[in-house]
């Protein structure tokens, strides 16, 4: 700028220049300041997306994508929580990040229990935009009749969840994080080792929600899924007629996360021998282990009138079958060194790592039909799963078979071609290790009763507790 030369006093020629300097400086700092505030051309509130369902009373942590266009590209803040009106309880707080440049979406958590069904309404302002956007609150009568698979589950979910009060909610609903998903035990501690509700603490009402949910969860195969589940629990109940600390009562449910269709969580069910951890993501099953079952005793019981067979002779049967379709010499491959007492990968063993070095007979070696009773053996742990998922695992371990190892120890009366000499004393043990798939079954004496009881195991090298 050009400057002009004053024939003015000496004092007031310096107060001129000095306004003129201040005047400079405070330009250059406000268009600074402008540059760097967070700016949108427009806010898109009819196209959000909302994760969950919503339903009247029920505990809610989700959260909303609203669509933007007209970014610059700027950092933000997280922003204060804005209460929903129309149906009230429910707060919406931006969560903190950098525009695009151009269009993209900025994340509301939403949190709160909604005080009524109807319509929750937010208004938000951000980058010198304002909308309002909507979420439906359901009734706590949630009709998941129509819905199939995963769609299913967490319907089925979300209306267990209405049925408990706000309280128990807070007891099923817990953070997702790899911490709580490694919570699971393979011993009759109740709640002491264990996430979530106790079936003993539900009424008849909600402990009916719950299994509904669990039977969608795992499967329509007889004998499996939630009919096992069901009936190693009363197995529980027929250990506490002898002893103390065994009951039906003492399993547990519990969500890690908000059951949603859209984000990502956990179902965790278990208890004294049986404890399955599903995880869900953007509608998908994503894991199905780790999964812990056994039973004692080892043979039918009769509780309460009623005779049950052993749960688990699906996969007691799998896998004596297995080893018994191996020849003599494909046996003597199998056979490993050693004595287990107990699975390798079930909290409190001696380690709960993988082996770095896979054991026993490659499955590409075995006869065709030897190589069909493996696949055969895997499929009573992953069929405690719906049906939709069960297939999708099955079709991946397949693929895998050829790299898959099986490995037996003990089993001393073990004899190709004869199913029933294998699978019958304490420390007679099998597994199969592939690229995936790990599965232990092993033989224990009874700790309550005399004679044997079974602990299984199932894992995956790449998918246990997947993301977390």
């Amino acid at each position: 700028m050009k400057m002009k030369k004053f024939v003015l006093a000496g004092s007031l020629l310096l107060i001129t220049v000095s306004v003129f300097v201040f005047s400079c400086n405070k330009a250059t700092d406000e268009t600074s300041a402008a540059a760097a505030d967070p700016i949108v051309t427009a806010l898109n509130c009819s196209g959000a997306t909302i994760s969950g369902s919503f339903v009247s009373g029920m505990v809610y942590s989700g959260t909303a994508n609203v669509p933007y266009t007209g970014g610059n590209g700027a950092a933000y803040a997280a922003g204060t929580a804005i209460a929903s009106t129309g149906v009230t309880g429910l707060t919406a707080t931006l969560q903190p990040g950098t525009l695009a440049t151009g269009a993209g979406s900025l994340i509301y958590e939403i949190k709160g229990t909604a005080s009524a069904t109807g319509t929750a309404t937010f208004a938000i302002i951000f980058g010198g935009q304002s909308c309002s956007f909507a979420v439906a609150v359901g009734s706590t009568s949630t009709d998941c009749s129509t819905a199939t698979g995963v769609a299913k589950v967490v319907c089925l979910a979300n209306a267990f969840l209405a049925t408990l009060s706000t309280t128990q909610q807070s007891q099923v609903v817990i953070t997702l994080n790899l911490a709580n998903a490694k919570r699971w035990s393979n011993l009759p501690c109740a709640l002491s080792c264990r996430n979530g509700i106790l079936f003993s603490s539900l009424s008849t009402t909600q402990s009916a929600a719950a299994l509904a949910l669990i039977q969608a969860a795992t499967g329509t195969t007889t004998g499996e899924g939630s009919d096992e589940f069901n009936t190693i629990r009363t197995a529980d109940s027929y250990l506490g007629q002898t002893a103390q600390g065994y009951s039906s009562g003492n399993y547990i449910i519990a969500f890690l996360g908000t059951p949603s269709l859209t984000g990502k969580w956990m179902l965790q069910i278990g208890g004294h021998h049986y404890a399955q951890n599903i995880i869900y993501s953007a509608g998908k099953v994503v894991s199905i282990t780790p999964l812990h079952e056994g039973v004692e005793p080892g043979t039918a019981f009769t509780y309460n009138g009623t005779t049950y067979a052993n749960p688990l002779i699906a996969e007691k049967t799998a896998m004596q079958e297995m080893l018994a379709s191996f020849s003599s010499t494909e046996l003597a491959t199998a056979k490993i060194a050693g004595t287990f007492s107990d699975c390798l990968l079930i909290p409190g063993s001696t380690t709960n790592t993988f082996p770095t070095t896979k054991q026993g007979v490659k499955v590409s070696n075995l006869s065709a039909a030897a190589q069909a009773k493996v696949l055969a053996a895997m499929a009573p742990w992953v069929k405690d799963l719906d049906d939709s998922s069960a297939a999708a695992y099955l079709t991946i371990f397949q693929n895998e078979l050829a790299d898959t190892y099986v490995s037996y120890a003990s089993n001393t009366s073990g004899t190709s071609g004869n199913a029933s000499s294998f699978m019958t004393a304490h420390t007679d043990y099998a597994r199969i290790d592939g690229p995936s798939v790990w599965i232990e079954f092993v033989c224990q004496n009874g700790v309550v009763l005399s004679g044997i009881h079974y602990h299984t195991v199932m894992r995956d090298h790449s998918r246990d507790y997947l993301g977390l």
